[in-house]
């Protein structure tokens, strides 16, 4: 049951996602700019937000918070954007009070990220061939 209710919101998240980005692209055709990507994102992030307030207002878990979590937070906001993991567990940390440890979250997945992003596509291309 639990892959099944992750399965779903993460299928529901990425046609989510899909159709996000196609309305921006109607708005913003013209521009090289990935508002799409960023809308995305902030709207994800949003959403986990109100989604954690309303987890963290409903009392001791239970089954069907759990439940509701894996569908929603798991699923559905991973499979529109996994920006949102990473913004909510750095507010999180920042929040618990280690500082050090969400700024270093910030810095190590932009870095980390950037930098897989050009030696993957550096690999790829060095097999491909030109």
């Amino acid at each position: 049951m639990t892959i099944l209710l992750v399965a779903v919101g993460g299928a529901a998240g990425s046609v989510a996602r899909y159709l996000v980005g196609l309305g921006a692209l109607r708005f913003a055709a013209a521009s090289a700019f990935p508002f799409a990507t960023i809308l995305v994102n902030v709207l994800g992030c949003f959403l986990l937000g109100g989604v954690l307030a309303l987890v963290g207002s409903a009392g001791p878990s239970t089954s069907a918070v759990a439940s509701f979590r894996l569908l929603i937070i798991t699923g559905f906001l991973g499979g529109f954007t996994t920006f949102s993991a990473f913004a909510g567990e750095t507010v999180l940390l920042a929040r618990e009070g280690a500082l050090g440890f969400a700024v270093g979250n910030v810095v190590a997945h932009v870095v980390l990220s950037l930098l897989a992003v050009a030696v993957g596509h550096r690999l790829a291309a060095y097999f491909i061939g030109p």
